[in-house]
């Protein structure tokens, strides 16, 4: 693992590298919190945008070959007065949504130092109260990776459940600039 700069802040340019589209390496742990090591795999696509003002970031992601109809979503958002990123999961399923309220589930916050961001929260799983992180790695403009680990011990130990090696997507011939950069239109 490259080890984060201890200078580098966080920023609401943090995830700027994500915009675009991109393939996704998917590696899923089948039981989580079970000590098991058997792995589902399977391949994802990823579109990412930010808004006017890069505080809010957002991307999708479907896996056809996995849940035909499945969709996911990260919701970034940043606080310039704290410089940390609260993150937000929520699929079509009713993931990341509290039943009892019916609002988005409490999010995993945090921040990057160099090209490594860190983001912790609580979650439900199974009934019980656990420690997630988030673990981000950026490889230059063209890959990265995510990995969501998670503990019920209180952080003394993690488990990796979840890993997406993130690969740009190349412009398609008919659409060269299918890839560009995008930002959400604005004024």
């Amino acid at each position: 693992m490259n080890t984060p700069d201890p200078g580098a802040t966080s920023a609401k340019q943090d995830f700027d590298f994500l915009v675009g589209h991109w393939t996704t390496r998917q590696r899923r742990l089948k039981q989580r919190l079970q000590g098991s090591d058997e792995w589902e795999t399977f391949t994802a696509s990823t579109t990412n945008q930010h808004l006017p003002g890069g505080v809010i970031n957002f991307d999708t992601l479907v896996a056809p070959t996995w849940k035909p109809g499945w969709v996911g979503m990260s919701l970034r958002l940043f606080n310039p007065a704290t410089n940390l990123w609260s993150i937000y999961w929520v699929t079509n399923e009713g993931g990341g949504i509290d039943p009892a309220t019916g609002q988005l589930g409490a999010p995993v916050v945090g921040r990057f130092q160099g090209s490594e961001g860190v983001f912790e929260g609580e979650d439900r799983f199974e009934e019980r109260t656990v420690r997630v992180r988030f673990h981000w790695q950026r490889w230059g403009s063209e890959r990265a990776r995510w990995q969501q680990a998670f503990s019920d011990d209180g952080g003394r130990s993690w488990e990796v459940n979840w890993i997406m090696d993130f690969e740009r997507e190349a412009p398609s011939s008919a659409d060269p600039c299918s890839n560009r950069r995008k930002h959400w239109p604005g004024p």
